[in-house]
């Protein structure tokens, strides 16, 4: 798979314009990172003014708009349309975001959209995620129990329990939070970032769960949890409103309780 990074010396140049249809009173103008891996071009910035009033209201809105009726090479992800497959996460207005919960209207001015920072791009708005998702394979994410399950019901648990778990579950794995983290930007090879530790700590915090040993020796390590410096930006990006920040505190404070 063809992927691009751009190298620290050079510029994204200025690329084609595409104009609203005459008579248009509601112009909205949206600038694209565009970059095609097989057509040996550099990176460039499409700009397309868009008519609001032949579009719906959320960003994702216009790039299908742009996809579907004016430009069919522009490349994106999109499944749900509904903040739950976390497919279009990308940078829009200088944040990480999903393009389906992001109102045109909270943008002033253009609005700027590029791929997720500081990944592999495979083209256009696609980010390569093949890392965090082979770091999120290796914390392994699911249950471990020893115990069998019960024969004819569920592995229960107290309301307190389940408690235990919200705010980790609801995260969609899209990754705005580890691509706005600059700790994950310079040592994303060995940090796993807000996201993937997120999601550690989920099954450490479940009841259910009795690997809890297993899962913290496999965390105690330099890079893999401690690359955390508390920035708080993956907690400040999260669409869901999550807080990873948190979630990797608490997987700290698990590992000095068990040292003492």
């Amino acid at each position: 798979m063809a992927t691009f990074t751009l190298p620290a010396n050079s510029r994204i140049g200025q690329g084609k314009t595409f104009e609203a249809p005459a008579g248009a009173t509601r112009v909205k103008e949206f600038k694209i990172y565009r970059w095609n891996p097989d057509d040996g071009e550099n990176p460039r910035t499409d700009t397309y003014r868009i008519d609001l009033d032949q579009c719906g209201p959320m960003v994702l809105d216009a790039l299908n708009k742009i996809k579907n009726d004016i430009d069919t090479t522009l490349t994106f992800r999109r499944s749900c349309r509904e903040g739950i497959c976390g497919s279009c996460s990308m940078n829009i207005d200088g944040t990480n975001t999903l393009a389906c919960l992001k109102p045109i209207d909270e943008v002033q001015g253009a609005v700027k959209i590029a791929p997720l920072p500081h990944m592999p791009v495979v083209k256009d708005l696609v980010p390569d995620l093949s890392q965090p998702y082979a770091q999120l394979r290796s914390i392994e994410p699911w249950l471990k129990s020893d115990t069998p399950a019960p024969p004819d019901a569920e592995r229960l648990q107290s309301v307190e329990e389940r408690a235990q778990i919200d705010g980790l579950w609801e995260c969609i794995l899209c990754f705005c939070c580890s691509t706005a983290c600059p700790s994950y930007w310079w040592n994303g090879d060995r940090f796993l970032g807000p996201a993937v530790l997120l999601q550690a700590y989920r099954w450490i915090a479940d009841s259910r769960d009795e690997a809890t040993g297993e899962r913290l020796d496999a965390l105690e390590d330099p890079f893999k949890l401690y690359r955390c410096h508390t920035i708080m930006n993956c907690t400040k990006t999260c669409p869901k409103g999550l807080n990873p920040a948190q979630a990797i505190g608490e997987i700290k404070k698990l590992m000095v309780e068990r040292r003492g």
